[in-house]
């Protein structure tokens, strides 16, 4: 992860975008192999029926560094980019727009730099902790009905399930961080503020991860919580499209001290940003359910859920063929069936153990 975050030093200079993706290949890459360690180690060092607790710990981490991050690299790479548009670049000369271009380009080293160095030291500080190591590879797994030992991965319904709801659910996940802004000036918000509203749906995911922490197991079911997120996703889409009909905008001021904020406030995008609440604990919940009773198989099952992750970037090309089709608030839709698929999972598909 390091290395693609340093990569994107010599793509600033060159300003190639295949040397972007290739930094971000890299990146994505080492992420893949941090969750398929991480997820799983997580959820079997405890009780499984408090996993999605543990789970939303690391959550509350990950979002809070998502919620801040935006308003930082907002402030330094997105400063001013209302002006930079087309028209403008195609009213400079070239070595105007070389210059300006590389300028803009330049405004990325010094975070990604400062990316790369946390990385390493997180790396040396992993390399010489004392956790413990936990082994699952001697389990062997019985079928309960049949008593025949199982020999595929594909024997265990709960998993391939879940891993179908994995491949879901981050794509309801990324929608609705990542297009949250183009719905934001959908509504005829300014990119300037706009920007912002990826954070309002990362700070809605941390609240659910907090309420997550709260009252699993003690209070409720990790399988029950799922099942309502669920649900409230499909309830919010809805009232995010049936706001759109009649809009209401507004402001709201966030007052620290001598700094003060103020930030746009629209009724749909409210709701929209409200999908952070209802996603936040899907993750959590989906891994125990989905792993729980694999036993040797646990590293490979936590492989597959993570190559579900995948839905994250093939699925949202079909929200922006239906954006491009209709409209980016028509295209929101598509994203019911995603969790009515979640609330069937949350109620019945991680209960089945065996192929009929």
């Amino acid at each position: 992860m390091a290395l693609g975050a340093l990569l994107f030093i010599p793509a600033a200079y060159t300003r190639m975008f295949g040397l972007f993706l290739t930094g971000l290949f890299v990146q994505g890459t080492g992420l893949a192999i941090l969750q398929t360690a991480s997820n799983p180690y997580v959820t079997i060092l405890g009780p499984i029926e408090s996993a999605a607790k543990r789970i939303s710990i690391m959550g509350i981490c990950n979002k809070i560094a998502g919620v801040i991050s935006p308003l930082i690299l907002g402030a330094i790479v997105l400063a001013g980019m209302d002006k930079f548009d087309k028209k403008y670049l195609s009213s400079l000369d070239e070595i105007q727009r070389n210059i300006t271009l590389d300028a803009l380009a330049g405004r990325i080293i010094i975070p990604y730099i400062v990316m790369a160095v946390v990385l390493i030291l997180l790396a040396i500080l992993l390399r010489y902790s004392s956790l413990p190591d936990i082994n699952t590879d001697e389990e062997e797994v019985e079928d309960k009905e049949s008593h025949h030992t199982r020999t595929s991965i594909f024997q265990f319904p709960q998993l391939v399930l879940g891993v179908i709801a994995i491949f879901l659910y981050v794509w309801v996940e990324v929608i609705a961080v990542d297009t949250i802004i183009n719905f934001g000036k959908s509504q005829g918000i300014g990119f300037e503020l706009s920007r912002y509203f990826a954070s309002y749906t990362l700070a809605a995911m941390v609240i659910g991860y907090i309420i997550g922490i709260i009252t699993i197991p003690r209070y409720l079911k990790q399988e029950f919580v799922l099942a309502v997120s669920a649900l409230f996703g499909i309830i919010f889409v809805i009232c995010a499209l049936l706001a759109t009909k009649a809009p209401y905008q507004s402001s709201m001021l966030i007052s620290l001290g001598n700094f003060s904020l103020s930030l746009p406030f629209d009724l749909s995008v409210f709701f929209i940003a409200l999908l952070g609440l209802a996603n936040a604990i899907m993750w959590p919940a989906i891994w125990p359910l989905a792993i729980d009773g694999l036993g040797k198989f646990t590293k490979i099952g936590s492989s597959l859920l993570i190559m579900g992750i995948a839905g994250g970037a093939l699925l949202p090309l079909a929200y922006g063929r239906l954006a491009d089709m209709f409209s980016p608030v028509s295209a929101y839709w598509i994203t019911v069936p995603c969790y009515a698929y979640i609330l069937y999972y949350a109620v019945k598909g991680h209960k089945i153990r065996a192929w009929r």
